[in-house]
């Protein structure tokens, strides 16, 4: 991946529907919580009647869909937040699925998604596809339809103590300049990924500048502190997508054998050949495609 300090320069060799989608402005919101505060952005489209609330995973931010949201039909307005820990949303002394879904349906209230009509469909990756598979499960009549992508489902029996994290265990580095930060940008879970345009875009808004340094924005205690889905059962009434990547270690896992199982009546199960976890930075067009197609026919 090409780095210096403009991304402008580094995104240069970006395809054109990379550069079109990025140049869509969303409209840049915050909600107060007692908790702290949390940010979002907004794409909004004329006349549309349904709501995509896009989710992103552990560690991320809203600006992973920057180069996914304009891309989704025009039918269909978009969110995509911060979840609290994360991106610019203020950090917390601990994290929970229940903190997670509440500020998620505070922010479609702000929004006035809840309260028109307006069908609402929840699309999250990884960690993100947990919660919204979370507020499927509990807020039934909040959601119209489900996009779970790569989001690794273990069954109630599972063991949460017995879970190794792949996040920082350690108090946050700050680094001396902006381009030395930028050069230990790594996916978690690690994985080779072609697209360095989209990793480099990804990587400008990951980091913040404080007076020691430059650091990552993400609360570090997050990893740790994060309390999982214990002895949880989720279940769909709302039409249902799990996208696997075909190269991700999900796919020919134990936990993916119980997926189609344990799902086999409620959600349908789609592979991105080419794309390994972080399905929307391999394969956006073909992400994008896909949802669509759902999109279509569940409205």
């Amino acid at each position: 991946m090409e780095i210096t300090k403009s991304l402008l320069n580094d995104v240069e060799i970006a395809p054109d529907w990379f550069h079109s989608a990025i140049s869509n402005q969303a409209r840049a919101e915050v909600i107060e919580q007692p908790l702290g505060k949390v940010k979002y952005q907004v794409w909004e489209r004329d006349n549309s009647d349904s709501v995509v609330l896009l989710i992103h995973g552990t560690g991320a931010h809203k600006k992973w869909w920057d180069p996914i949201a304009p891309l989704i039909g025009k039918n269909f307005s978009i969110i995509a937040p911060d979840l609290p820990g994360m991106g610019e949303s203020e950090h917390r002394a601990e994290y929970n699925f229940e903190g997670f879904g509440e500020v998620l349906i505070e922010i479609l209230k702000q929004e006035n998604a809840l309260n028109n009509n307006k069908k609402i469909f929840l699309i999250g990756h990884s960690l993100g596809g947990h919660i919204a598979g979370y507020i499927a499960t509990e807020m039934p009549d909040h959601v119209d339809g489900l996009v779970m992508i790569d989001s690794p489902i273990r069954p109630p029996t599972y063991d949460y103590d017995k879970h190794i994290s792949t996040g920082p265990l350690r108090r946050i580095k700050h680094y001396q300049d902006k381009v030395s930060i930028l050069k230990r940008f790594r996916l978690m879970p690690p994985q080779e990924c072609k697209n360095d345009w989209f990793l480099r875009y990804i990587a400008e808004y990951s980091i913040k500048q404080e007076k020691e340094g430059w650091r990552w924005r993400f609360d570090d205690q997050l990893f740790a502190t994060l309390r999982r889905l214990d002895n949880y059962e989720f279940k769909f009434k709302c039409p249902a997508l799990f996208i696997a990547g075909g190269k991700s270690l999900l796919l020919e896992s134990n936990i993916m054998k119980y997926i189609r199982e344990a799902f086999k009546d409620s959600m349908i199960v789609e592979v991105i050949d080419k794309a390994a976890h972080h399905v929307p930075l391999d394969s956006p067009l073909e992400l994008t495609t896909l949802i669509n197609n759902y999109l279509d026919k569940w409205r």
